[in-house]
């Protein structure tokens, strides 16, 4: 359909889980995208497979250099991105929240807000001189419906949400637009270390019990949000937290 032809994007944690899918539909829509994950051999080998449209860097989000890096790479591959999504993110294992060990708080700070720190001190200055662009910020219902045993994650993915509204109405003069989106509990590789038991059946119940519509989030359900709100469709939606999570949070 090419809702995205001719855009240019960044998709931070790009190859896999909802990054992945982003990358994938993004790429269907039009786009020219560069992905940004640690794990070389899976982001490689995603760029490898949408051809000339995708590139592949090698970046820890939690490093500013690692981010000058990426948007510098994303400018000399395919110009100054016109969508950058915040995808990138971390958990800690469902736990007692005394139990939580404070490298592991400073890790999931560090990779899920501040992260976004440095990626907006990096490409503001880029899209105020181009007067527009687009930054999607994953964040989670954790932040907006919190589950027990993930505190600090979910204290995180509040900061997430709530940073994306002031970022919105700041930069709005800008003509940058900024929306959180909003996930509730996904098929993806984090999906143990949410649940703080075994993947089974059975425990899988527990969570699909407090989902209306009755499943967990998939990586297309995310991409399709983000190709909407990364749109020119989407043009006057500008700080909302957008859930997707089948009625989770309503």
């Amino acid at each position: 359909m090419n809702q995205l032809k001719g855009k240019t994007a960044i998709v931070t944690g790009g190859a896999g889980g909802f990054g992945e899918g982003i990358v994938r539909a993004y790429v269907a829509e039009g786009a020219r995208v560069v992905v940004a994950d640690l794990d070389r051999a899976k982001g490689q080998a995603l760029a490898n497979e949408l051809g000339a449209d995708a590139r592949f860097v090698l970046c820890d989000v939690s490093l500013r250099p690692d981010i000058d890096a990426l948007v510098q790479a994303c400018v000399d591959q395919f110009g100054v991105p016109d969508i950058v999504v915040n995808n990138a993110g971390t958990t800690h294992t469902n736990m007692p929240l005394l139990e939580v060990d404070e490298a592991t708080f400073d890790r999931v700070f560090a990779v899920n807000v501040k992260s976004i720190y440095h990626m907006t001190l990096a490409v503001v200055p880029l899209m105020r001189q181009r007067k527009g662009g687009v930054i999607l910020n994953v964040g989670s219902t954790a932040g907006i419906r919190p589950r027990p045993g993930l505190t600090w994650y979910n204290a995180s993915k509040g900061a997430v949400n709530l940073l994306s509204k002031s970022l919105a109405v700041e930069l709005g003069p800008d003509r940058i637009r900024v929306n959180a989106i909003c996930p509730v509990i996904g098929e993806t590789g984090l999906l143990e270390k949410f649940m703080g038991v075994p993947d089974t059946p059975e425990n899988r119940a527990r969570f699909l019990s407090s989902i209306p519509l009755g499943r967990m989030c998939r990586p297309s359900d995310v991409a399709a949000a983000a190709v909407y709100l990364g749109s020119d469709a989407a043009e006057f939606i500008s700080g909302v937290e957008f859930p997707v999570d089948g009625a989770r949070t309503a």
